[in-house]
């Protein structure tokens, strides 16, 4: 599509993708303006002086006067300013369709409703490994535009549906939907309305990763695009799959060919292994080297606060997933973490607690019942806990972080996992999920040097 320099080019929105939004255009020579219900959006000290500005409600007047509207992924397109633009004809776009017209380099997108972060990270680190010049971000981390500074030579985004709502004909060079469970639907609508705007990552896509256990990954596309799949069962030829042996050891594979111990992986946990067979798909896509891709697997730790591995002190592994804020995160980290060491006479021993957002915490019940060994509760909704999931497994109160982290200790042996995964919020006794897990951090290195 070829652009018309002299049209005005409206921003909706200011934040992080705004402020890149407007500067890219900018740099390119555009005509550009921006709009924002805030007096004082964040971002706006850092857009050139000759860009015009209407901030304090969304400008309709200058809306009308664009000749296209980038729309910042955190607007509602319903938005009556937004939709009043769009019956006068004038199209409304994402960042992300700025940058897909602003280059011609190859696109590995990647959305899902969880885990999108970690795989984004990991397969970014897989192709530098390998020696790309890769460029990370989107919905994670830098802004989309921001990217196209480093000239890469190859774009990896992790993508929203709500950037994807605005986003056509991506022609990806390979995408994937990771899993599919109900989020967001306040903006969506329903199910299918979400369904519907992560599934547009697919159009144009030149070849495609699916998850074999979750229906709802799989698009439907031309019969002649390349797909691939991936999923947490013995895998069919030259599929991404799990082989078990019947000592309980689990094999990461391609087909028949066993690629690496699950045991081998920092990373622990079904889920991650989940993701770490994404990123051999997405890999193999590409064209990575198989090797290399598994020894930046060997190597890679997670992501920070997000069932990141800490450190090993006397056989036992601790791990921290502050980011564990709700119930669903929770689950995914006990269950993940549980049933990998279970085989091997493991058991988690968890750290729960803080502010419960109203959730009910019965829905614990059944993987503390199967996995932990113990249960440490803290914070302010600590009794509340206690009384959801009473008679599953040992549960134990703790007045500080620190002291749950001694009490884990002192109740683990080898082959056990302690985990850091509230299910809560944390302003009760934090500045934030950052903060705590920190802080957690610093307490279990600190076991360490006794």
């Amino acid at each position: 599509m070829l652009i018309q320099r002299g049209g005005l080019k409206v921003v909706a929105g200011l934040g992080i993708s705004g402020v890149a939004a407007v500067n890219f255009l900018h740099d390119q020579g555009y005509r550009v303006a921006v709009t924002d219900s805030r007096a004082t959006p964040p971002g706006y000290d850092q857009i050139p002086a000759e860009v015009q500005t209407s901030f304090g409600q969304f400008d309709q007047e200058l809306l009308l006067s664009a000749e296209e509207i980038i729309i910042s992924p955190g607007l509602d397109p319903k938005l009556p300013e937004i939709q009043t633009a769009m019956a006068q004809g004038i199209p409304v776009v994402s960042e992300i369709q700025i940058l897909r017209r602003a280059t011609d380099k190859p696109i590995v997108a990647i959305t899902g409703s969880n885990a999108k972060s970690t795989v984004t990270t990991l397969i970014g680190l897989m192709a530098a490994d390998a020696g790309k010049k890769v460029a990370v971000g989107g919905n994670l981390g830098r802004p989309a535009l921001d990217l196209t500074k480093d000239d890469p030579e190859l774009y990896i985004l992790e993508l929203s549906s709500f950037q994807l709502e605005t986003t056509s004909n991506l022609n990806a060079e390979v995408a994937v939907v990771l899993n599919m469970s109900e989020d967001h639907l306040d903006r969506h609508g329903d199910m299918l309305g979400y369904h519907t705007a992560k599934h547009r990552i697919f159009q144009g896509v030149k070849q495609v990763v699916y998850n074999r256990d979750d229906a709802l990954t799989r698009p439907l596309v031309p019969d002649t695009t390349p797909m691939q799949s991936f999923g947490l069962n013995a895998p069919d030829i030259n599929q991404f799959g799990i082989l078990k042996e019947t000592d309980g050891t689990i094999w990461l594979a391609r087909g028949r060919e066993r690629l690496l111990k699950s045991s081998d992986m920092y990373i622990q946990g079904t889920h991650n292994i989940a993701n770490a067979l994404a990123c051999l798909a997405l890999g193999e896509a590409i064209g990575l080297p198989m090797d290399s891709m598994l020894n930046t697997l060997k190597s890679f730790k997670g992501l920070e606060h997000r069932c990141e591995f800490v450190k090993e002190v006397a056989g036992v592994r601790y791990y921290n997933d502050s980011k564990g804020t709700n119930i669903g995160a929770t689950l995914a980290a006990l269950e993940g973490l549980g049933a990998a060491i279970q085989p091997h006479g493991g058991q988690v021993a968890i750290i729960l607690g803080g502010q419960g957002k109203g959730q009910d915490f019965k829905a614990l019940r059944q993987a503390l019942s199967q996995y932990a060994k113990l249960a440490v509760l803290i914070g302010e909704d600590a009794a509340l806990i206690e009384a959801a999931v009473q008679g599953t497994t040992t549960l134990l109160h703790a007045d500080s972080l620190q002291q749950a982290v001694q009490l884990c200790q002192q109740h683990t042996q080898p082959q056990d996992v302690v985990l850091l995964s509230p299910a809560c919020a944390s302003f009760d006794m934090f500045s934030g999920y950052p903060e705590r897990g920190r802080q957690f951090v610093t307490y279990v290195n600190e076991l360490g040097q006794e």
